[in-house]
């Protein structure tokens, strides 16, 4: 599993639909990203980490850089 999808699977808890909200792009863009390893801008990962912040979930940049070992 790729980093992108990690964090959306298992640190939000979300939909392709749902996360391509909170990151201020289409679900296409969120599909690029887990499919093609085509990474998001950095003020896309601004917008990530600000809505982890705002639901209070414990973050860590490095999120988007490797997923956990295992990750599903």
């Amino acid at each position: 599993m790729n980093a992108i999808k990690h964090i959306r699977k298992n640190i939000f808890k979300v939909t392709q639909a749902e996360f391509s909200e909170i990151a201020g792009v289409t679900q296409a863009s969120v599909s690029r990203w887990e499919k093609h390893g085509v990474p998001p801008s950095l003020e896309e990962m601004k917008a990530i980490r600000a809505a982890a912040r705002a639901r209070r979930i414990k973050w860590n940049d490095r999120f988007f850089f490797e997923a956990p070992e295992g990750a599903q």
